[in-house]
């Protein structure tokens, strides 16, 4: 289901404690124009605190412009406002792309996002992706050293795993060129649209089959996309019209095959 409107005004209609997972990239600064629209942050930082579940997660990508020689650091003021209103910083993640859009003279490259894990609550999910190989597999034991708090080095001693592959770091990397972040080639009509692979990997850690997950700036529906490949209901808000087409062209194949699950709203359908 995709809702069109304002966000901020839409999620006044959605019942207390329906959402799961959220997963989304808002605008931030003037990085883009997203056809002149605004957003009131303060607005939906409360109603996303308010439709999150106890255990709940949100998952907010964001960057920060470089405005005169000075990054606008918009990122932490709305992580900081994130924790006051009562979400819990759970972590801070980075989103590492294999590649820039813009070459920099006078600083290095500027290649990563942050992707704040934002919990209501202890998470009430984690389903760990295990994809790094594990050096110690197979070993008799291993053992390594680490400082107490007051200063003393400590050793630990494990025993034999055979586990292969171990849990990845919170430090993503993924491939963004055109035709890379996708195969949906519909998708590249929208100007920043979210890498596949992210939201898959966000929905798969922070949510279960079943479970009900939102886009309150859906774009070009990646997140409905991946949250519909693996067995999850959802929800998107998006306040251009342009991008709501979009999205429901690009969803129309993964969609018409299964029965959309119920959302708790009245009157509204996809």
């Amino acid at each position: 289901m995709i809702l069109l409107g304002d966000a901020a005004l839409v999620l006044k209609i959605f019942v207390d404690s329906c959402i799961s997972l959220t997963v989304t990239s808002p605008p931030y600064d003037d990085m883009r124009t997203y056809g002149g629209h605004s957003f009131d942050f303060e607005e939906i930082a409360g109603q996303l605190y308010r439709v999150t579940e106890d255990g709940g997660i949100v998952v907010w990508i964001v960057g920060d412009a470089t405005n005169e020689g000075s990054e606008s650091l918009t990122s932490f003021k709305q992580a900081n406002r994130f924790k006051e209103i009562g979400f819990r910083i759970h972590d801070t993640m980075i989103y590492e792309k294999a590649n820039f859009a813009k070459p920099s003279f006078n600083r290095y490259h500027q290649i990563f996002e942050y992707m704040f894990i934002l919990s209501k609550g202890r998470p009430k999910t984690f389903n760990p992706i295990l994809d790094k190989r594990n050096v110690c597999a197979r070993q008799a034991h291993y053992g390594g050293g680490y400082r107490e708090v007051n200063g003393q080095m400590s050793r630990r001693t494990r025993k034999r795993t055979n586990k292969l592959l171990a849990m990845r770091s919170n430090i993503w990397r993924y491939k963004t060129a055109f035709g890379v972040g996708t195969n949906d080639k519909i998708a590249y009509n929208h100007p920043a649209i979210m890498q596949d692979k992210l939201a898959q990997d966000h929905i798969k850690s922070w949510s279960n089959e079943g479970d009900l997950i939102l886009d309150p700036f859906a774009g070009s529906g990646t997140t409905l996309k991946a949250a519909q490949q693996l067995n999850r209901r959802w929800v998107g808000i998006e306040i251009n019209q342009d991008y709501v087409q979009l999205a429901k062209k690009r969803l129309t194949p993964y969609v018409q095959q299964s029965r959309l699950t119920s959302f708790p709203l009245e009157n509204i359908s996809y």
